[in-house]
């Protein structure tokens, strides 16, 4: 269960822009998409949850830490805002938990020699399939 990260309506700064693609005269008229920037460094989010946003090879975050969302699936303003907040929401809270750390573990000696016994059984297989010298 991940915690649930909430994202001020301060932090985040919302702008209505023109959808792209075909729509008709309405694309081209009305400023229906919605184009959400919210600053990483300068959020109230807590310094682990930020620097793991950060450290995220996420091609939404720019070099600054600003993450951009562009949100123009639905024709009315107010889904694509709600839209572009649920994944914000979503990002933040996909880096929210801390991963667990890996220990490194050995395989057992019986895999070892299971594995050796199969590696040797396909080295006689290959080994039969060459030329028969007389």
């Amino acid at each position: 269960m991940r915690p649930r990260l909430t994202i001020s309506p301060e932090e985040v700064e919302i702008s209505a822009i023109r959808a792209q693609g075909s729509g008709g005269q309405n694309v081209n008229k009305v400023s229906n998409a919605v184009h959400l920037r919210f600053n990483v460094a300068t959020s109230s989010l807590p310094e682990a949850v930020r620097e793991r946003l950060l450290k995220l090879g996420d091609q939404r975050i720019s070099k600054d830490g600003v993450v951009v969302i562009k949100a123009q699936k639905f024709r009315s303003l107010e889904k694509n805002r709600i839209e572009a907040l649920r994944r914000l929401q979503d990002l933040v809270e996909s880096v929210a938990v801390a991963p667990r750390l890996r220990r490194p573990t050995r395989p057992s000696r019986g895999a070892v020699e299971r594995r050796m016994q199969s590696k040797a059984m396909r080295a006689k297989v290959k080994a039969g399939r060459g030329r028969i010298c007389e």
